[in-house]
């Protein structure tokens, strides 16, 4: 078999403490993410000549050694010591700059694919180590649960039995550059770190931990933001938060007519991305 089609879901996260800052200038992060289920499809055929072909229909998303996909690719094929190429695909349903990981997915997904396609045999924690090398969510994507994630997000603990929620996704359409956001971020100390229920049994659970430190340094950059976040609250949320470095805003529903009435009314009169989707 040469050829794969991959799906790469979006994650979201329910918290993300910045712990503090590293002498290697990465910050050390406490989040809990769950993916959903939008996906990226993404097509690998592995070629008898060498090299590497991403082709993209995001505008937004680089071709060629600047994506995620592409570094991915190159690394299995090192560790294969293989001379055969591959061309990747990329369909882009997630969004992207908007902080729900379609580019770490991506990357997490070629990973695993070319693993398959090449015969490298490596075992899902080398996986997780290349991954780490590539982006500090590329871990989380591989280990296909929710979990919860520490280091920078490489020390990584499943959450196997997270309650299933309706997740309304809404994305402004401004983007936002992660790396400016953490260099923006003002760090304060935070003393000792809220505690965590050890399993999550109820969507209410789920809410009562929901936090962001990257609000702090987005939201007054866009408000559109926190207006997003408000109007879900308004319109049945149980709660809603930023994901990630944002800008997309997700409401946590109960059900899936709840989040698609409020999908509804919150695309009315608004070019905004909006999308109701599950937790998987």
């Amino acid at each position: 078999m040469d050829t794969l089609i991959l799906s790469a879901p979006a994650k979201i996260n329910y918290l993300l403490d910045v712990v503090g800052k590293r002498s290697d200038g990465y910050h050390d992060l406490r989040m809990i993410m769950q993916r959903v289920n939008l996906c990226d499809e993404i097509t690998l055929a592995l070629t008898n000549s060498p090299g590497i072909n991403v082709t993209c229909n995001s505008k937004g998303a680089p071709n060629g050694p600047d994506n995620i996909a592409w570094k991915a690719a190159r690394a299995m094929l090192d560790c294969a010591a293989s001379e055969k190429g591959v061309t990747i695909e990329i369909a882009k349903n997630i969004p992207v700059a908007a902080g729900l990981g379609g580019g770490s997915s991506d990357a997490a997904s070629v990973l695993m694919g070319m693993n398959e396609l090449l015969k490298t045999g490596l075992t899902e924690q080398q996986l997780i180590e290349t991954g780490c090398t590539l982006g500090a969510d590329v871990p989380f994507f591989i280990i296909k649960s929710a979990a919860l994630a520490e280091g920078i997000g490489e020390k990584l603990t499943p959450l196997r039995e997270m309650p299933n929620c309706w997740i309304l996704l809404v994305n402004p359409g401004v983007s936002v550059s992660t790396a400016w956001v953490y260099r923006s971020l003002q760090l304060t100390n935070k003393g000792e770190l809220n505690r965590m229920p050890e399993f999550f049994e109820s969507i209410e659970q789920i809410v009562s931990i929901l936090s962001n430190d990257l609000e702090t340094v987005t939201i007054p950059a866009f408000p559109v933001i926190a207006d997003i976040k408000s109007r879900l609250m308004n319109l049945g949320a149980a709660g809603s938060l930023m994901s990630g470095s944002g800008p997309t805003v997700f409401g946590i529903f109960t059900t899936f007519d709840a989040a698609e009435a409020a999908r509804c009314e919150i695309s009315r009169g608004t070019n905004w991305f909006a999308a109701v989707v599950e937790t998987i």
